[in-house]
């Protein structure tokens, strides 16, 4: 006797419930990496801007590393000093 593959029986409102607990989950987990204090700021903001599908500004006085800051629980000049760290590796390529 063969089984029916879960997936098949399972309704389309479950399939989509079940996607969502998913995205939950990636989400808070990619939360807890940009704040946690045991990763360097350079994987914080690295993870900062793949959660929101954008790169940190090459602007010193940009108002979004302030939300960066707080959302990294970093301080602004540690986000300022991966900003000038990342301008001195673009300068030297």
């Amino acid at each position: 006797m063969t089984s029916i593959p879960v997936d098949l029986i399972k309704s389309h409102a479950e399939r989509i419930a079940q996607e969502q607990l998913e995205r939950e989950r990636r989400r808070s987990s990619g939360l807890a990496e940009q704040r946690s204090e045991h990763n360097p700021p350079e994987l914080r903001i690295r993870v900062w801007e793949q959660m929101h599908g954008l790169r940190m500004p090459s602007d010193p006085e940009h108002p979004v590393l302030d939300v960066i800051a707080l959302g990294t629980r970093l301080t602004l000049a540690e986000v300022q000093h991966e900003q000038s760290v990342r301008a001195g590796r673009s300068g030297a390529d």
